[in-house]
């Protein structure tokens, strides 16, 4: 089973400041995602050496109540697998808890052990058709 790292993901309450700051870092924005549908933006910003390995300052634009007021706002890692299904199985068989099942056969998200590190996986190419179970199974606890 093949697996690649995407990104970071950080939430952030102000998009403009948040983009100086990793201006500052040396980082550009490398891609922006607009989504008028789900009321939020994705900036991704990379070292210039580096696009490959960016970070995605996701910000919602009716703000974001559920934001740790401890300033811990990382959000997950991301991983493009070659099948979200066999991965998902594996870590389920692991006994990992699947909080957002790949109902979708596209994504997917869990939690580590230390119950702070999400996870996303993205299928790689189009969506797997939806299958059962897991197209039926409910989400867990929160991502």
């Amino acid at each position: 089973m093949k697996i690649r790292y995407l990104h970071t993901m950080v939430r952030v309450l102000d998009l403009d400041k948040t983009m100086a700051f990793f201006r500052l870092l040396g980082l550009e924005e490398t891609r922006r995602i607009e989504n008028d549908k789900g009321r939020f933006t994705l900036v991704f910003m990379a070292p210039p050496e580096q696009p490959e390995c960016p970070v995605e300052l996701t910000w919602n634009w009716d703000g974001d109540d559920g934001l740790p007021s401890d300033s811990r706002h990382f959000g997950h890692l991301a991983y493009r697998v070659s099948d979200i299904y066999a991965m998902c199985q594996k870590l389920m068989d692991a006994g990992v808890t699947i909080n957002r099942p790949p109902r979708d056969g596209h994504m997917a998200f869990v939690r580590s052990p230390d119950n702070v590190s999400h996870r996303a996986f993205l299928q790689e190419g189009r969506s797997l058709p939806p299958q059962e179970p897991r197209a039926s199974m409910e989400n867990t606890g929160h991502w």
